[in-house]
């Protein structure tokens, strides 16, 4: 888990991918890869969402690839048998935290109250997806959730975008942010992967300008 988490951190961005075509994944996520980002969340939103997971998890057995939106226990154990090392979730379910915990892959579930963080720390976790992040009170509410729970970090996720990346990255309680500008559903579908490298460069830039080159 601990790689997981130092692969994340090291990032600073996880792309949030949702795909149509499973065989435009391996392009998809080679665009990111060529743009400076070896990390992907392909959402389950799609039913091409598995076997994108799949395609690109063989592709680029080096990139890290995770899957966003796992409502359900059940989803847990096909996304990791199709390679995907990390859960994201909108919210908090412990059946699902400890399914990931059993196939040993990390699990995000989304936290936007104390209760939400208390239960996340009563499964042990100390980092947690913050969703939806602008919505819910952007870095002040952060700050202020975090308060009470030492250790604690997010990844927030909903609203974050070149505006606010810089501001999200230099504090200490981020992890990394999880954002969709870099892979707009538009662009996916028509397949320009250079637009998609060059919002990633663009993206990796500002980690590397906020955080001393991490990235």
């Amino acid at each position: 888990m601990e790689a997981i988490l130092d692969q994340l951190e090291t990032a600073g961005v996880v792309p949030v991918v949702v795909i149509e075509d499973p065989a435009d994944a391996p392009a998809l996520v080679g665009a990111l890869k060529e743009g400076g980002l070896p990390v992907a969340e392909i959402t389950l939103r799609t039913e091409a969402a598995m076997e994108a997971i799949r395609a690109a998890s063989n592709a680029h057995p080096d990139v890290l690839i995770g899957a966003g939106s796992v409502l359900l226990p059940d989803q847990v154990y096909p996304v990791a048998d199709a390679g995907a090392r990390f859960v994201v979730s909108p919210g908090i379910d412990e059946d699902v935290v400890e399914r990931t915990r059993a196939r040993g892959i990390l699990s995000l579930p989304g936290c936007a109250t104390a209760s939400d963080v208390m239960r996340a720390r009563k499964l042990g976790l100390d980092t947690v997806k913050y969703f939806p992040a602008e919505l819910s009170g952007g870095l002040a509410m952060i700050k202020a959730i975090a308060a009470p729970f030492p250790g604690l970090r997010f990844v927030p996720t909903g609203g974050v975008s070149t505006g606010n990346l810089e501001d999200y990255l230099r504090d200490p309680l981020i992890l990394a942010v999880g954002g969709s500008w870099m892979v707009k559903p538009d662009v996916a579908r028509a397949r320009d992967w250079g637009s998609i490298t060059k919002m990633t460069r663009e993206a990796v830039a500002v980690v590397r300008r906020t955080r001393g080159g991490n990235a």
